[in-house]
């Protein structure tokens, strides 16, 4: 078994090199390794994330598999993690939004993170084979380097804003924060501040349908892109020392990581908290 781990280990270390002379770049389009079959509707990038999703499976069951009142061990982390990631998110929505929208805002930025992490390992992208079209793919990609990925984050939130916002102020108060003025105007004055707020509401309606875009393609261009530098500067030297340009990369790249999870789970509580602020002043 010892040897087989050494041998998987180093196949992967020299996978991960093994691109450099060739100069592969990452496409911009995810590509499946089953093409062909029936599972050719699985992309590389989806393995990746169902690869993040049973960690957080795994790593949720280990956390209550022996649940004890004084935790310890790995409940302890488990507890510390979610009770700090819950005060973050609770500082920003207050305490009665945090405890409707925090299943999503936890999971999601665990998630982004894990998938980031996932696609610094020796091998994504690296380990490469031959599609239909007799182009160079990886077998592997990182999940947040799929605009199909990030989109589709940014989308369900998207509806799960119009829910909350909607349950939480109603209908008329929904659109009355959009369009309606903002105080108290007497005669030709108020005539005037409704036409403006009216126009200022058409523009915030335009900001609110650009908002999942710009979410999906920070992640996206951030994640990408750093991959495209990774893979770029292992291709500036010769195979055998591939790895120490890229070496002080990887870890700004775990930085990147961790800010590109915050920075999107952070955005989208702050656009929920900008439409349900005074809907929360209420509770």
């Amino acid at each position: 078994m010892r040897k087989l781990f050494f041998s998987l280990a180093a196949f992967l270390l020299s996978a991960s090199t093994a691109t450099a002379a060739g100069a592969h770049k990452l496409p911009l389009y995810p590509s499946s390794p089953f093409e062909g079959t029936a599972l050719s509707w699985v992309s590389n990038s989806m393995i990746m994330v169902w690869i993040a999703a049973g960690i957080i499976v795994l790593f949720c069951r280990a956390a209550t598999s022996k649940l004890s009142l004084i935790p310890a061990g790995f409940q302890n982390f488990a507890e510390w993690l979610i009770e700090s990631l819950y005060g973050f998110f609770s500082n920003i929505l207050g305490e009665h939004l945090v405890k409707r929208t925090f299943w999503f805002f936890g999971a999601t930025f665990l998630l982004i993170l894990i998938v980031n992490y996932l696609g610094l390992f020796p091998g994504v992208g690296t380990i490469t084979f031959l599609d239909s079209h007799g182009h160079v793919t990886g077998l592997l990609r990182g999940g947040n380097a799929d605009l199909n990925m990030t989109g589709a984050m940014s989308i369900t939130f998207a509806l799960l804003w119009f829910y909350w916002a909607l349950s939480e102020n109603g209908v008329k108060n929904f659109f009355a924060h959009i369009f309606a003025p903002k105080g108290t105007f007497h005669g030709f004055m108020k005539l005037g501040m409704v036409l403006i707020f009216f126009m200022v509401g058409i523009l915030e309606v335009v900001s609110i349908f650009i908002r999942p875009v710009a979410l999906s393609f920070r992640l996206y261009g951030n994640i990408y892109g750093g991959e495209q530098t990774l893979e770029g500067l292992m291709a500036l030297v010769p195979e055998s020392i591939a790895f120490l340009p890229a070496l002080p990369f990887y870890f700004v790249e775990l930085l990147v990581g961790l800010l590109q999870a915050l920075v999107f789970t952070l955005l989208s509580a702050v656009f929920l908290k900008l439409i349900c602020e005074h809907s929360e002043e209420h509770h």
